[in-house]
């Protein structure tokens, strides 16, 4: 916190669970789209997904 405010920033704004919770998530399937990439793991096709709806 001491480094954002040396640098000018002033407002700093403590997440809440649920945004913890979305930015959590948003590292995991980026973490997959970067497996997917490297040929690791294989990911469901879009139809699929939604033929599961």
């Amino acid at each position: 916190m001491e480094l954002v405010y040396n640098l000018g920033f002033k407002k700093v704004q403590r997440l809440s669970e649920e945004q913890k919770e979305f930015v959590d998530d948003l590292k995991h399937s980026l973490n997959e789209v970067e497996l997917h990439r490297q040929g690791k793991i294989k990911l469901q096709s879009a139809r699929d997904f939604l033929n599961e709806l």
